[in-house]
């Protein structure tokens, strides 16, 4: 095959003269069932000049001398491009029995599209031992690892079914050195894990509850029926409650007072309710939760505290709105807009999942940021949740009874996030809102933003790739609580 696009775990295992070592060690020891179950190959990076060259010769050896698909040697762009990562297969002897290549498609930002090519395996290691197998597993996991969501490879038409029981599926014909290929495409399902992960309950759990209310079900908040009120209710791991104390508790405030700016709605009191193990541990969780309350401005109206008990925090907080912007009212054809602020880092111990960007804003910027949508008053708005952008977005799209498609390209994000990782994680302050075309942007302070995507007649999330291919983000409801 002259091309891959795919990834699996990667066996580091020993280097040559650490695994002769080990093989001396067990033979002295009388050893032979553990011997004899040891791999033929182990799968590397290559990091260094010996074993990139050792990859290119081996590559040069089957593509030109025994394929004939070139006519002097097989090298390209991607070989130059200091973003490609190589893969090898070792043999136990050391030497370079296989190899794969993957990394970006195309110059500019990585916008987390990769493919794999210039698979190669010895001929002397082909057959039961499965190195080119392995290979393209190991390349599957380096690439999701590296926050991909898109991941492809070109394949001589003779190898399609190898690919398809490795998980691949065929996207078309195509022709590489005049030979017939096939586009196949690894599924990579993180954003639809994610989404299941964090929301898929609530449907069944919460059936006959309505909670919302007509026209507001599975809305970040609920209006209080009679009057001007919002209600919104979070509680916090109570894992994270018990490693990071501080942390949780100016989050028990971030979420809620996101919730409610999600519906227009000005924050007014918090209501906390917190379990510790000791009065110590409390009085952390409540300094927490004290900075961020002053930070955005809403008092802590009161709440209950209990010690000598597992960690556990919620929080209730109340706003204001004669009327709230719900979260189900897009319509097919709306512009979707994502507005984030993109300062900040990756918290410290959770990255990739968790962007904090808030704790070093003043209390001015918060509050700019939550008036946003209360002043821009979208058809509808949610403010990202653990479900990440992705499927909170279809969470926006489930409750308006539509489906959405997302424009990678066009999505805000920090410098320091791969797509993966940014589309799934919770980014601190950052709002979906969906309008008509050419509907006002927000005004949030320092969060930036920009129209990224549409919602459409269907179901589900699908993201859209530079070159116009849709692929499936979330191929259904994420929540089951169908329409608001």
């Amino acid at each position: 095959m002259s091309g891959l696009h795919a990834a699996a775990g990667l066996d580091g295992g020993f280097p040559a003269s650490a695994a002769a070592v080990m093989d001396d060690i067990l033979a002295l020891l009388g050893d032979r069932s553990t011997l004899a179950r040891q791999p033929g190959f182990r799968i590397e990076e290559a990091g260094d000049p010996a074993t990139l060259n050792a990859y290119r010769r081996l590559r040069r050896q089957i593509f030109v001398h025994e394929q004939g698909l070139f006519d002097d040697h097989d090298l390209d762009d991607h070989d130059a491009d200091p973003r490609t990562v190589v893969l090898v297969a070792r043999g136990r002897d050391g030497s370079v029995v296989g190899g794969v290549r993957l990394g970006p498609v195309g110059e500019g930002p990585d916008l987390g599209w990769w493919t794999g090519g210039r698979l190669v395996v010895a001929a002397g290691a082909r057959g039961p031992q499965g190195v080119g197998a392995a290979l393209v597993r190991a390349a599957c996991a380096r690439a999701e690892a590296q926050g991909v969501l898109r991941f492809e490879a070109t394949v001589q038409a003779r190898n399609e079914t190898p690919f398809r029981r490795l998980g691949w599926r065929r996207v078309r014909a195509v022709t590489v050195a005049g030979t017939p290929h096939v586009l196949m495409r690894r599924p990579i399902g993180r954003i639809a894990a994610q989404a299941a992960a964090t929301k898929s309950a609530l449907g069944p759990l919460l059936a006959g509850l309505a909670p919302g209310g007509p026209g507001f079900v599975g809305d970040d908040g609920a209006p209080v029926p009679g009057s001007d009120l919002v209600a919104a209710c979070d509680a916090i791991v109570p894992s994270m409650v018990e490693r990071e104390p501080e942390w949780a508790g100016w989050c028990s405030v971030l979420v809620n007072v996101n919730d409610l700016s999600a519906m227009g709605a000005t924050p007014v009191g918090l209501l906390d309710a917190v379990g510790a193990r000791d009065a110590s541990h409390a009085a952390r969780v409540l300094a927490g939760l004290r900075h961020a309350a002053a930070a955005y401005g809403v008092p802590v109206l009161g709440g209950h505290t209990q010690l000598g008990v597992p960690a556990a925090l919620a929080v209730t907080a109340l706003g204001r709105t004669d009327h709230p912007v719900p979260g189900g009212g897009g319509r097919p054809g709306h512009r979707v807009r994502l507005t984030a602020d993109l300062g900040g880092t990756w918290r410290a111990g959770h990255r990739g999942r968790q962007w904090d960007s808030t704790t070093s804003r003043s209390g001015e910027e918060l509050r700019l940021m939550l008036g946003a949508v209360a002043a821009a008053r979208p058809a509808a708005a949610k403010d990202v949740s653990m479900a990440g952008i992705a499927g909170t977005l279809g969470m926006l799209a489930e409750a308006s009874g539509c489906a959405a498609i997302l424009d990678v390209a066009a999505v805000p994000r920090p410098e320091g996030a791969s797509l993966g990782d940014w589309l799934s994680c919770f980014p601190g302050f950052a709002m979906l809102t969906a309008d008509e075309r050419g509907g006002p942007a927000l005004r949030a302070g320092p969060a930036v933003g920009g129209e990224c995507g549409e919602l459409t007649a269907g179901h589900g999330v699908r993201l859209r790739w530079p070159d116009g291919e849709l692929t499936e983000a979330v191929t259904d409801a994420v929540t089951g609580m169908g329409t608001a």
